[in-house]
């Protein structure tokens, strides 16, 4: 079980519900909140506290101690000024760390401006994550760090690089992307991979780089 950390989520809508749901079962302690008083009944039972409360009421949040939360996340997409205030008073209440949903690019930018510590838009990350699956099926799994970088895993199938040190393949410089953990066909993990470290069919290789040059990567790591 992963460590325990305390959570408050702000918005009991489809993602926010998703969010609380998702957190219950991995035993974490969560105080779920909206105003609307029939969706925080349906939570009663379910997470630490629900509460009903309007997140654009600072002496509200601050009675419920928001600040001494771990992780505060902001499901308000739809209201976009109600999302925009929740979030100031939240990190003015000291919150490190805020995760916000956006219902769109501009309002994502707002957030961010304000010192949201990370926004999601569900509908358009999950649209991105099908295309770039679809496109690069081989990919194993990978994750979007930034617009622009995306971590991901691929398996070797190339011999072109079987038997060879990552020295000798100078990721880096070749391929525009840093090598960061390999994981051979038995499952043993190297997490701090050095350059004379050699490859072999069907390793699997974590690889962080910008997105177009990880895709290139990939598919040139197919090739048989």
């Amino acid at each position: 079980m992963a460590k325990k950390e305390s959570f408050a989520v702000i918005g009991l809508g489809q993602f926010g519900s998703a969010i609380c749901k998702a957190l219950v079962r991995a035993g974490q302690e969560v105080m779920a909140i909206d105003v609307n008083e029939a969706v925080v009944n349906d939570f009663a039972d379910l997470v630490m506290r629900a509460v009903i409360a309007d997140a654009q009421d600072e002496d509200a949040m601050r009675e419920l101690d928001l600040g001494h939360f771990d992780h505060v996340y902001i499901s308000i997409g739809k209201h976009v000024e109600t999302s925009i205030m929740a979030t100031l008073i939240a990190k003015d209440l000291g919150v490190k760390d805020v995760v916000c949903r956006a219902e769109n690019r501009n309002h994502a930018r707002v957030l961010e401006r304000i010192g949201a510590d990370m926004v999601v838009r569900p509908e358009h990350d999950l649209a991105e994550r099908l295309v770039f699956s679809q496109l690069h099926p081989s990919v194993l799994d990978y994750v979007r760090i930034s617009k622009n970088v995306t971590l991901a895993e691929i398996e070797v199938n190339n011999p072109a690089f079987f038997d060879k040190t990552l020295d000798e393949m100078d990721f880096r410089n070749r391929y525009h992307v840093n090598v960061i953990l390999c994981v051979d066909k038995d499952d043993q993990i190297n997490q701090l991979p050095q350059g004379s470290d050699r490859i072999h069919q069907h390793d699997k290789l974590t690889v962080i780089g910008p997105i177009e040059a990880v895709g290139e990567l990939n598919d040139l790591l197919q090739k048989k």
